[in-house]
């Protein structure tokens, strides 16, 4: 529908009942494929992922979960990369609109696999150099926060849905999220200092933001104390606490799919607004938005979600982007 269009419609409106329908020339087609629930072990036509299992629940959702139960869902050095690819992937697959990520097993997640760290030891130990262990080091921290940044630099909003543990490298993760969920069972931990390191993924730039208290981010930090659900939600870390993993998981994915059925040209847009916007002045992050908006605002998803409010006519059907 053209902008013309549209003004001629709000001119017409007030005629129309509130049943009335309004059809458009370009009717985007419904999206038919059948989603019911699937073990599928990767976006169809993608990847394969070994850690990873991803399904197609909802239209236009996908359920990414860790998939290493046995190990706790410890991350270890292909998880990482599988992470970065997976959602590097669904980044451009037009029939994903959202993704809920949660995980198998007892915990969501133990963190960083040691073994994978000692594998790196003896790597290291290989050269006596320490420039030469330097550089093996920064492309090995380097993969891993590409990793984790994927979920930001994804313009598809990401939901994490955390159950029982979520230790070191998975509070990485779910910071680099946009919106978290957790059950009341769950706790959180920033583990590195308890090893012997500064966090280096993603925790130190991203929790003070998430919960916008840097005292209360040093804390957890300094300490690697470990908090539970209530005091997640109070902070601001989670937006929402289940009673357990099953509603945890079916209270994400219809939130997802609420998401969903919005315009994904608006949802895109406002996501990136929101990432760019938390490093940028008010006044950057204005035109910023306002540089989108005079493309999005011509949008044949613009027009039809506006024709939609204005007749009370059924949820517009928004065309794959």
């Amino acid at each position: 529908m053209s902008v013309y269009r549209l003004n001629k419609l709000i001119r017409l409106a007030p005629n129309m009942t509130a049943s009335g329908r309004y059809t458009t020339a370009m009717q985007p087609q419904r999206h038919n494929t059948s989603h019911s629930a699937q073990a599928a072990n990767s976006p169809a036509g993608h990847t394969a992922f070994k850690t990873l299992a991803i399904s197609t629940p909802k239209p236009f959702v996908f359920h990414v979960e860790l998939h290493r139960p046995n190990k706790l869902n410890a991350i270890n050095k292909q998880m990482w990369l599988e992470i970065k690819n997976c959602f590097e992937e669904l980044s451009t697959n037009p029939d994903c609109r959202a993704i809920v990520l949660s995980a198998s097993g007892k915990h969501f997640t133990a963190g960083i696999d040691l073994s994978d760290m000692m594998n790196l030891g003896q790597q290291l130990a290989d050269t006596d150099d320490c420039a030469r262990k330097g550089y093996i080091l920064e492309r090995v921290i380097k993969l891993y926060q590409d990793s984790i940044s994927a979920l930001e630099q994804c313009p598809k909003p990401v939901i994490t849905a955390v159950h029982q543990a979520c230790i070191g490298a998975g509070v990485d993760l779910i910071t680099a999220s946009d919106i978290r969920y957790c059950t009341q069972d769950a706790f959180f931990q920033v583990k590195e200092v308890e090893i012997g390191m500064a966090a280096d993924v993603g925790t130190l730039q991203r929790l003070p933001k998430a919960i916008g208290s840097q005292s209360l981010a040093r804390e957890l930090c300094f300490t690697g104390r470990r908090f539970e659900a209530a005091e997640a939600h109070a902070c601001g870390l989670v937006s929402r606490v289940f009673a357990d993993k099953d509603s945890l998981v079916s209270g994400a994915l219809a939130l997802a799919e609420q998401i969903a059925q919005k315009s994904p040209i608006a949802v895109q847009t406002t996501k990136a607004n929101m990432v760019y916007s938390l490093e940028h002045t008010n006044q950057q992050g204005l035109d910023h938005i306002r540089w989108y908006n005079k493309l999005n605002l011509q949008s044949e998803d613009f027009a039809q979600a506006v024709a939609a409010q204005l007749t009370k006519d059924e949820k517009p059907i928004f065309a794959k982007l």
